[in-house]
């Protein structure tokens, strides 16, 4: 297998490919180094658990996590969320990438190849090659594998050589980001203020980082960008910022929380500008496209890497059962058809929602939409994207599975990919595609583990047996449906581990719950039947495809 890319969703995407025990080698044009810089991500309880399980097991410590997020509009609060019970993870994005890397340069199926620019993609029916030249030395070298996944960014060259539209909107919103080491009167908290008593800026935002440092963000007024403040509106994250302005923008917020200007040190800081795209397909023959190279979104908060990640999680089960041959060619549509249409999903919400949360024109608009509270009213929406939460946050859900009916799907100004796709926040646990709650689970040695920690190397059957967690397990593991949900577990024609869960919302006692290896449930059946299971099965294989005989390429 090869990856070309290796960021955040390249590496995440290998080391889960090793999980499987599929081999890949990772193509980067960059010398293998992750230089700090202002951007930073925030990560759902689901990214954080897949993270963990792939062997980046620090995230909690390079990271901060938040006890409350507050909207403010001038100079009242109008809207206030407790997050103690569900913290928001906020952490520097080459701290994560570093965490990543180290995990992958200890997987011995991972191999990592720096400085290597791609020049050439050729397919066929057995694989693919890619013709690379060394960044230093000049040296070409022909890379071949099975299959190929674009994570190489924005810009990506396996996009442009596969020649797939990337549409969209190039400025959707402009923001000056700095990273700074000061201490704030609002420790652990997240603040968005809107319409600031201060003079000059539109919205600011502070989130906490570790070792006292934050971020601020303040978006930036519309059309073409000041020579103080140059933004570049091809690149999602361009140049470092200076002169002048930026450190007034600074000791203006910084008064407006503080009362006056504490003392502070300014880190880091950066332009950018949010763009709103999708590429046209991700997948074309071999070849698939994730992450940024597949998708921009940043709007109200969103969080693009998040996405990425699950495009990681989503394709390399599939590649892996196709590779180990447990499923047919036609597994590999179902990643565009969820993916795309997820992506697709949270750009429309956005672009509904946009009218709602950004200032009208003219005074008496905006005196009207302030006396009506509409701007209290739609508050909630600002924090979705940040928190993870509602339509731009929470994890999609596919219902129709791989093998369920298709149909088309909308994405941010085009149609999305093929497949029904909704959110999972606000559905039952126990409908198909949704994103699986991480139960506390037994495994078949009478071990304890959460779900999550159990995801990613196969299917999952999780029987609900109620009173598991009251008696020792060598009294129930080898009696009642344990021993023939095992036998029917090593009859599924992928491979399947058995648990055990005493509670699960909406599942009664033996319900059977055949979740896929990224956490999306499948279906569920009611006690031990056995030719049930390897229908569900064979629909998140995508079908009983015929299967080829020969061993793919590496």
């Amino acid at each position: 297998m090869i990856i070309i890319g290796a960021g955040p969703v390249g590496l995440a995407l290998a080391l889960d490919l090793a999980r499987h025990e599929v081999p890949s080698v990772v193509l980067d044009d960059g010398p293998g180094l992750c230089p700090e810089s202002p951007r930073t991500t925030v990560l759902r309880p689901d990214t954080a658990a897949q993270l963990a399980r792939l062997g980046y097991t620090r995230a909690a410590a390079d990271g901060a996590a938040w006890d409350a997020w507050h909207v403010l509009r001038r100079r009242q609060e109008v809207l206030s969320l407790d997050l103690s019970a569900t913290p928001v993870l906020h952490l520097p994005q080459h701290r994560l990438q570093r965490g990543l890397r180290d995990a992958a340069g200890a997987e011995p199926l991972v191999e990592l190849v720096p400085l290597q620019r791609v020049e050439e993609l050729e397919q066929d029916g057995d694989g693919v090659g890619v013709l690379t030249r060394h960044a230093q030395d000049g040296r070409s070298t022909w890379w071949r594998g099975s299959h190929l996944v674009g994570c190489d960014g924005a810009r990506s060259t396996v996009r442009r050589l596969l020649r797939v539209r990337f549409p969209g909107r190039t400025a959707v919103d402009r923001y000056a980001v700095a990273t700074l080491r000061v201490d704030l009167p609002f420790p652990g908290e997240a603040r968005l203020h809107r319409d600031p008593p201060w003079h000059g800026d539109r919205e600011a935002l502070a989130r906490p980082l570790p070792d006292g440092v934050w971020r601020l963000d303040w978006r930036l007024p519309p059309g073409r960008p000041s020579p103080a403040e140059p933004v570049d509106p091809h690149a999602t994250w361009p140049g470092i910022v200076t002169g002048d302005t930026l450190v007034a923008r600074v000791r203006a917020t910084l008064a407006g929380w503080c009362g006056e200007v504490p003392r502070y040190e300014l880190l880091a800081a950066a332009d950018h500008t949010v763009q709103q795209r999708l590429a046209g397909r991700f997948r074309t023959g071999r070849c698939f496209l994730a992450g940024d190279a597949a998708h921009l979104h940043g709007a109200l908060g969103m969080q693009n890497l998040d996405d990425g990640l699950r495009d990681a999680a989503n394709l390399a089960w599939k590649l892996a059962l196709v590779w180990h041959h447990h499923a047919g060619d036609a597994l590999l549509d179902s990643y565009e058809a969820e993916r795309r249409g997820a992506v697709g999903a949270r750009l429309r919400a956005v672009d509904q929602a946009m009218p709602l949360l950004r200032p009208v024109k003219g005074w008496q608009q905006a005196r009207r939409s302030l006396l009506s509270g509409s701007f209290r009213r739609h508050a909630p929406l600002l924090a979705d994207g940040t928190l993870g939460t509602g339509r731009f946050g929470s994890p999609p859900a596919y219902p129709g599975g791989p093998g369920g009916p298709a149909r088309s799907g909308g994405a941010g100004g085009g149609r999305g990919g093929r497949g029904a796709t909704a959110l999972s926040e606000g559905m039952a646990s126990t409908a198909s595609g949704v994103l699986v709650p991480d139960v506390p689970v037994i495994t078949a040695d009478g071990a304890h583990h959460r779900l999550y920690e159990r995801l990613g190397r196969g299917f999952l059957l999780v029987l609900v047996a109620p009173g598991t967690g009251v008696w020792a397990s060598e009294h129930w593991l080898g009696a009642g449906l344990m021993p023939r949900l095992a036998a029917s577990a090593a009859a599924l024609p992928a491979p399947a581990e058995v648990v055990v869960a005493e509670v699960y919302e909406g599942a009664a006692a033996h319900t059977v719950l055949l979740v896929r290896p990224d956490g999306h449930l499948v279906g569920t059946v009611q006690g031990h039947r056995p030719e049930e299971l390897r229908e569900l099965a064979d629909r998140a294989r995508g079908g009983p495809a015929a299967l080829p005989a020969a061993e793919p390429a590496g």
